[in-house]
């Protein structure tokens, strides 16, 4: 069993917390489902709920560290990046497919970070340079990225984020011409969850939010994935900050770099 360090123990611990808030919640919002509106708003309250709690507990453990708002400039020394709903209209449809996700980030550096699906009580968590892991009951499950080769034979995540739909619709199609099946779950921080362990050969998120995949950018590359800018032009070696300032990610395993790359650019 991994050892957790004392501040990532604290942060599972704020993370579970605002999960146990979001698990009563999402337990009711099937009964809304007759009352569209109702079930919308339900479920923007649930959210509400969820990140007071998160926001209260990681305050708690660590009073010094501020909180990054999407959209403005990074703070200064260790700070949290949070999301206490990733894949909002999947909860308020009663999809059991949505995330909590926290990070401590450090001069656009992601420390340590937690993806936690509260309905299906699956926890991924990693710490920088110590591996990623999902939680189990007696040992933790070390994550590795998938070692599929074959672009063709792969199943890819693509999250649409706040793109075009014009510029998601034409990179799905090449994807989908390059022979991979495609999908889109409906959560960016699941979906990296996934991707660090080799469920999806490739996770790609176009104009993403920091707070929807910071932590499962750890997960990947602890998992031994590599994280690129969709159309980086320096192919070499990975830039996170150019990934952070875009929102344009891609997620993948070393085999497949290279190639989705080219069928995404070409």
């Amino acid at each position: 069993m991994p050892y957790l360090s004392p501040a990532l123990t604290l942060l599972v611990a704020a993370v579970k917390k605002a999960g146990q808030s979001l698990t009563h919640d999402f337990n009711e919002v099937e009964k809304l489902q007759a009352s569209v509106r109702g079930s919308e708003d339900f479920a923007k309250a649930a959210v509400t709920r969820a990140e007071r709690i998160l926001r209260q507990e990681l305050s708690k453990a660590r009073p010094s560290y501020p909180f990054a708002v999407d959209g403005q400039a990074e703070p200064q020394g260790p700070h949290f990046v949070i999301s206490a709903m990733d894949g909002l209209t999947n909860f308020a449809h009663g999809v059991p497919y949505f995330a909590i996700s926290a990070a401590v980030v450090d001069n656009s550096i992601p420390l340590m970070g937690v993806v936690y699906n509260p309905a299906t009580d699956e926890l991924y968590f990693a710490e920088k340079g110590c591996g990623a892991f999902k939680e189990g009951f007696r040992n933790h499950e070390r994550l590795r990225v998938s070692a599929r080769k074959d672009l063709s034979a792969s199943l890819l995540s693509v999250h649409p984020g706040h793109a075009e739909l014009a510029d998601y619709q034409q990179l799905s199609a090449a994807l989908l011409h390059s022979g991979c099946v495609v999908r889109n779950a409906g959560s960016l921080a699941m979906n990296l969850a996934y991707g660090a362990a080799g469920k999806f050969d490739a996770v790609i998120g176009m104009h993403s939010s920091l707070s929807s995949f910071m932590a499962g950018v750890l997960l990947v590359k602890e998992a031994g994935g590599l994280i690129r800018d969709l159309h980086t032009k320096d192919v070499r070696s990975e830039n996170l900050s150019e990934v952070f300032a875009s929102g344009n990610i891609m997620a993948v395993n070393p085999n497949l770099s290279t190639m989705l790359y080219e069928v995404i650019n070409k």
